[in-house]
């Protein structure tokens, strides 16, 4: 894959290839082996830390002999729309005359789907209007399909924790029974509400209960993201110094998302070399695209929960959210009453908890952007 392909160096929303994806290479080993091994993952991330990027890339990666289908269940609503979503996903992903795409589509005629086209990109997706327990029976015929292939099968479905939500009832006890009788499909499961998936796979009152190989992704190693994003500025012949792409990475937390925005940003804007006042103006600018949106949730929130919310980005990185030190500094009032904020916060996904090496608790802003706007705002 050439880098002339690509106008910009620093994807966002999208898997470019080995060459633009910096480092998890310890990850796409373990990740590797498990599949080899038949062993299911479950991989548990902060949204937009790059699992689905790390999902392609493995992909990529795959053996002689493996296919990776990869299905994104966050808008569906039900198993219906699993079901669509996932006789989609395998048509686009094995090309049509294939021998192995021959055989699933004559499996979807015997289906008896509606196949349409993608106005824009012209890409099949298939639908099902058909009752309850047929709904049931094609998602069966479907991995029956795939576990009777003579290729090994990788399924990544993203968002996992949808599940939880559809009015199926034990959508998660049926899904589990149907999976541990195939031996010819591995599957990865990964989720970005983290303690939904960790219920999920780690509860014992749940059917997926040490089901899989759990994977946490954290963030990548600072050192490493800088040397990539220095080498991928001197690869289009720009330059940014090793101290502006390591202020950089302070600024986005090195949270791989905010920092690829940035860089794609400067990146642009960028003719020779990258200063520390033009990457900064790049990012005031990001701030100012989201101020409409910021403002119109500060006012969707209580002035105790816009209060803790802009302490916490102060912070940066909050221990004790009712210790009286941090209660005093920001006028924050009771304990009573940032506990009461912080619940609500935490449902709303403003702020994350998460836990350091040691095993003990932090909350930060999960929107980094947010994060550094409230830091800014009176």
């Amino acid at each position: 894959m050439g880098t002339k392909q690509f106008k910009n160096p620093f994807p966002v929303t999208t898997y470019l290839g080995a060459e633009f994806f910096c480092d998890r290479e310890e990850e796409t080993s373990r990740l590797i082996s498990n599949i080899q091994n038949g062993n299911s993952t479950t991989i548990i991330a902060l949204r937009r830390i790059g699992k689905t990027g790390l999902i392609h890339h493995v992909f990529t990666q795959l053996p002689s002999g493996w296919k990776g289908i990869y299905i994104d269940i966050l808008e569906t609503e039900n198993l219906n729309q699993f079901l669509n979503l996932l006789a989609t996903s395998i048509i686009r992903a094995i090309p049509e005359k294939s021998n192995l795409g021959k055989r699933f589509w004559n499996l979807l005629k015997s289906l008896r789907p509606v196949i349409s086209y993608d106005a824009l990109t012209g890409s099949p997706q298939a639908s099902f209007d058909i009752k309850p327990k047929e709904i049931e029976n094609n998602i069966h015929s479907i991995f029956q399909f795939l576990e009777s292939q003579e290729y090994k099968i990788v399924v990544a479905i993203d968002e996992f924790q949808q599940i939880l939500k559809y009015p199926e009832k034990n959508t998660d006890a049926w899904l589990r029974t149907r999976i541990q009788q195939l031996k010819n499909v591995v599957f990865i499961f990964s989720g970005s509400q983290q303690h939904l998936m960790s219920e999920l796979f780690t509860s014992p009152q749940r059917p997926f209960f040490r089901s899989t190989q759990i994977m946490k992704l954290d963030k990548l190693n600072s050192e490493v993201y800088c040397n990539f994003i220095v080498s991928i500025f001197d690869r289009y012949k720009k330059r940014i110094s090793a101290e502006n792409a390591s202020q950089i990475l302070d600024w986005a937390n090195t949270h791989t998302f905010y920092v690829q925005q940035l860089c794609n940003r400067v990146f642009s804007s960028t003719i020779t070399e990258v200063t520390t006042e033009s990457w900064k103006h790049q990012a005031h600018q990001l701030l100012d695209e989201q101020e409409p949106v910021f403002f119109t949730l500060r006012t969707m929130l209580t002035k105790p929960q816009w209060q803790l919310l802009k302490a916490t980005a102060h912070e940066g990185i909050l221990y004790q959210p009712t210790a009286k030190v941090f209660l005093t500094k920001y006028h924050l009032g009771t304990s009573a009453t940032v506990l009461r904020s912080l619940k609500t916060l935490l449902e709303y996904e403003l702020i994350t908890k998460e836990f350091d090496a040691n095993g003990t608790p932090y909350y930060g802003v999960y929107d980094v952007f947010l994060q550094r706007w409230a830091e800014l705002s009176i």
